[in-house]
């Protein structure tokens, strides 16, 4: 039974120029911390991912949250959490603030990770673990699918869990091989061009083969010089992903990313203002073949469905630390299977989470693994931070979700 709860608002300096990107030039990497302690001594974590200013009203949100699950069992509580979100997220009392964004959606994500966190612990198992073995009957318990009738139906779900059955055998072997990580780290916005060109060098010496630039500069010409330094650096065979956190206009979007097609991009990411659903259309017709990437900033599984169905995104980038968290993330995961979208998760938690998601996925939804951005600036902070060697992430075995944090 949950006895207590406490809210940590945990904030992060980094070093010079990391994070940065067209948006954000000096951010501070911050969680909003949900810790909730049963009657045996075991502590749930969970968090949402801010960049600093406003963390504390994220705490705020979750502590009213987190308060009305005392005296929860957590095995009760988890057999029908899909009804416990539904609940949660149309509180009416917060409801006005959202509905299902913002500060209030972010606290969710902090609670509700915490209870997935708590979960896994009492029963021993890594998060994955729990996962993969629960039925889709239980995985779709857990889930609040409102609002998706027009596209997944609670028995359209069952089905597409139940048909993936097959070769999961097969899948499961990734827990031995691991999956691959891409660095995001190679081109912070704030980086000089010398120092990008020195961290390309460096991720392909410790075995990466994907990498990650950020754009979105005043002058264009600067996105596309240091977009061919990396191409020209790490080579033909390396996949490269350009990502302009929002910055440009619809117009802008068209003309630049027209330009940096001649370094064959992977993807484009967050293009444009993520609420322009449509903007994101009539640029991927635009730039078609190139691919968007698409989910860092959208918050909630309405609006990842509203993407689905204007078949502009290339991958979806969902992220459990700022959608309303792991209960809403296999949500959208599964809507992605419907589509044929792969998901390739944002890391607001450092791969921490989401290293264990990746796994579900593969295994039980049937997407594709295809690989996990890497961000290594946190890790230090972490009492079990992520293993990744030549490139490779391994598969994490102490019980629950990986989240706790050094006091």
């Amino acid at each position: 039974m949950i006895k207590r709860v406490e809210i940590r608002d945990a904030r992060y300096q980094l070093e010079s120029g990391a994070g940065s990107d067209a948006i954000h030039r000096d951010p501070v990497y911050s969680y909003a911390v949900t810790n909730l302690i049963d009657d045996s001594g075991i502590t749930g974590t969970g968090f949402a991912f801010t960049l600093g200013e406003g963390n504390d009203l994220v705490c705020k949100a979750a502590k009213f949250y987190a308060d009305k699950l005392v005296g929860n069992d957590i095995e009760e509580m988890m057999s029908s959490f899909g009804s416990l979100f539904n609940r949660l997220s149309n509180e009416q009392q917060f409801r006005w603030l959202g509905p299902h964004k913002g500060i209030v959606h972010l606290a969710l994500a902090s609670v509700t990770n915490a209870c997935y966190d708590l979960w896994a612990k009492k029963r021993g198992v890594p998060l994955w673990k729990l996962l993969i073995d629960l039925s889709p009957e239980q995985i779709i318990d857990t889930l609040d699918l409102s609002y998706l009738e027009d596209e997944l139906t609670r028995d359209e779900a069952l089905q597409l869990l139940k048909s993936q059955e097959e070769g999961r055998n097969k899948r499961e072997k990734i827990i031995e091989t691991g999956y691959s990580g891409y660095d995001t780290s190679i081109g912070w916005f704030n980086y000089s061009d010398e120092k990008v060109r020195e961290n390309c060098k460096k991720a392909i010496a410790e075995g990466f083969t994907a990498m990650k630039l950020k754009v979105g500069s005043a002058d264009s010409e600067r996105d596309i010089r240091r977009a061919n330094i990396v191409r020209e650096t790490a080579g033909d065979n390396v996949k490269i992903m350009l990502d302009a956190n929002q910055q440009w206009t619809l117009p802008n979007a068209i003309k630049i990313c027209k330009q940096l097609q001649s370094i064959k991009p992977y993807w484009i990411e967050e293009p444009t203002h993520p609420d322009d659903i449509l903007a994101h259309k009539t640029l991927a017709d635009q730039i078609a073949p190139t691919k968007l990437a698409l989910g860092e900033h959208v918050p909630n599984r309405i609006i990842f469905k509203n993407y689905l169905q204007t078949r502009c995104a290339g991958f979806m980038q969902v992220d459990a630390v700022r959608v309303g968290g792991v209960s809403e993330f296999i949500t959208i995961s599964l809507l992605c299977k419907k589509f044929g979208v792969p998901v390739v998760p944002h890391v607001g938690d450092m791969g921490q989470l989401h290293q264990h998601l990746v796994l579900f996925n593969h295994i039980s939804v049937g997407h594709e693994a295809l690989f996990l951005e890497h961000i290594p600036h946190l890790q230090k902070y972490f009492l079990d931070p992520v293993i990744i060697e030549n490139g490779v992430y391994k598969t994490p075995l102490k019980p629950g979700s990986s989240c706790d944090l050094k006091p």
